[in-house]
């Protein structure tokens, strides 16, 4: 029996958001897995670090500094890794912000910037890519990072919640119109994962709390999603499109 192959030897992923929390997990662990990783964020002195971390390791990173928002700069990136790296074979739109507030008091400022970078970037970051694979007629990989929150509400966090739930549907239309290429646009919707930004509020008496109300009385580590994301990065799953993976540890049945 022929086992699944994880094996992304030469293939360039590019990740956006890989300055903190997930993207730089994510970027360690294409690079294990030994894919040549173009690092994005806009702290250059962190994918700097970042970077002499992965080549010191003996990996490949390649640090591009830009703001997801600002689409000519993005394209720009895809350019630069492509010309530097090597075709794109797999692209992790993982860049994303909440801003928390009643529906009634969200202004436009606050719900452009959720929305542009949530949904806006990673539309026309995807478009790049996709563009350049159908015109070498090489098929893809694409994996947009969603939310559990794209199927589960949040109080006070409608703008969150309505940026994902849109990217669990491109990616279900971008699937759809780019299968013929073959290109596999798939998302992961992870459930409450420990970062540099909520750890503080996770170890306090209020987050403890919501902790315990889930079933498995835990939070997710940033390694617990390794296992999704080769799958969905490497050849072994070749046969998936147009799929929101939830990854939440039941999270939601607590709620």
């Amino acid at each position: 029996m022929a086992l699944p192959n994880f094996d992304l030897t030469g293939k360039v992923c590019f990740i956006t958001g890989t300055t903190s929390g997930l993207g730089r997990q994510f970027a360690l662990c294409l690079a294990e897995a030994g894919a040549k990783v173009v690092i994005t964020g806009r702290r250059k002195e962190r994918l700097e670090a970042l970077a002499k971390e992965i080549n010191d390791a003996g990996g490949f990173a390649w640090p591009i500094a830009f703001d997801v928002t600002d689409l000519p700069a993005g394209a720009a990136a895809i350019a630069e890794a492509e010309e530097k790296v090597g075709p794109i074979w797999c692209l992790v739109n993982n860049s994303g912000i909440t801003i928390m507030g009643a529906s009634q008091k969200i202004g436009q400022t606050e719900y452009d910037q959720v929305m542009d970078t949530n949904l806006r970037a990673p539309f026309f970051l995807s478009q790049e890519v996709a563009k350049r694979m159908i015109d070498r007629g090489a098929p893809g990989r694409i994996i947009n990072v969603a939310s559990m929150h794209s199927y589960v509400e949040l109080k006070g966090g409608i703008t969150y919640c309505m940026s994902k739930a849109a990217v669990q549907m491109m990616t279900q239309v971008m699937a759809l119109e780019w299968a013929r290429y073959g290109i596999k646009v798939n998302a992961m919707n992870p459930g409450y994962i420990r970062t540099d930004i909520n750890s503080e509020y996770y170890d306090s008496e209020a987050g403890q709390k919501d902790i315990k109300a889930w079933p498995m009385r835990r939070i997710g580590k940033d390694t617990d999603l390794n296992g999704l994301l080769l799958l969905l990065a490497s050849e072994a799953s070749d046969f998936m499109t147009g799929t929101g993976v939830r990854i939440d540890d039941g999270q939601p049945l607590g709620f």
